[in-house]
């Protein structure tokens, strides 16, 4: 199967990887699955306002899972290995999933370009 891989099918992968690892790590609808993990810290500035930090919890599978989670590299492997893993097994679902996480990512990052160029 690795070898009827070309670019293009690198390139989806890619962008599919891309997507979904910041699905995982950073966008707000997945938030209920990082926060097991993670424990909540409030610090007070100077100035009045309140921010809150995530730091990932300290030991057990939990703390792992909250050191995976707050690094985008390494989420970035598994998800790679998983969805390479869905290529050469040649799943329906995993086709499937390759393409609209690709597609996504292609309008994601068109939106991101799009928001700079006109200021948002």
């Amino acid at each position: 199967m690795l070898e009827n891989t070309n670019l293009t099918v690198i390139i989806l992968l890619g962008l599919a990887a891309f997507r979904l690892t910041r699905l995982i790590v950073y966008d707000k609808i997945t938030e209920f699955l990082r926060r097991p993990f993670f424990d909540e810290i409030e610090e007070t500035g100077e100035d009045g306002v309140v921010e809150i930090y995530l730091t990932p919890r300290i030991g057990g599978v939990r703390g792992w899972v909250g050191e995976l989670l707050s690094c985008y590299w390494c989420t970035g492997v598994w998800v790679s290995m998983l969805l390479a893993g869905l290529y050469v097994y040649q799943t329906s679902i995993g086709n499937y999933a390759v393409i609209v996480l690709a597609i996504a990512a292609i309008s994601s990052i068109i939106e991101t370009i799009i928001s700079k160029l006109i200021g948002y």
